[in-house]
Parts: C-alpha cells; sequence; structure tokens
C-alpha cells in the first residue's frame, strides 16, 4: 500500500492537539513541537478554550519537510502526560 502522504512534502500542515486547560498544555506542546519544526511565529499557533473551560484546542500549522518528521512529533506529542489527543 503506497503513503498517501508520499510526493506531498515539503508542505504545510495542521497539527491539532487537545488537552486539559492548564496553563502548562500550551507550553509543553509548543516546545515539542518547535524542537521538531523549529521556530513558529506566533500567528502559526491558534488556541480555542471548551465552553467550561477544561479543554484547549491548540492547532500548529508548521512547514513539515518530510514524513518522517511529522511521525516524530507525533509519537512526542502523544507521550506527552497533558496531551488528550493529536491530530
Amino acid at each position: 500500500m503506497s503513503d498517501p502522504l508520499e510526493g506531498a512534502f515539503p508542505c504545510e500542515f495542521p497539527i491539532k492537539v487537545v488537552g486539559r486547560g492548564d496553563a502548562g498544555l500550551q507550553a509543553a506542546a509548543t516546545a515539542i513541537v518547535e524542537r521538531h519544526m523549529g521556530p513558529l511565529e506566533p500567528q502559526r499557533l491558534r488556541t480555542r478554550t471548551s465552553t467550561d473551560g477544561n479543554f484547549l484546542s491548540l492547532t500548529f500549522t508548521v512547514y513539515a519537510e518530510s514524513r518522517a518528521q511529522l511521525d516524530a512529533v507525533y509519537r512526542e506529542l502523544t507521550a506527552c502526560e497533558g496531551v488528550m489527543l493529536a491530530l
């Protein structure tokens, strides 16, 4: 089976992270993404808090060089204690 992303790199790619709405999630997720993708400009991060304030959604728009780079980011994000979901 072929990789649907084969030949699609480099490209702009959204990474969505959802977790509890505590102060540490944004800093932890940003550090992970920047470790793999390099420094992000502020406009490359969108945040949204749930109505009750219990959950935080972060969307990072990154410039991905390869599938391996994205896989590494997702592995580290899903291993992060505060992250409930990474898409």
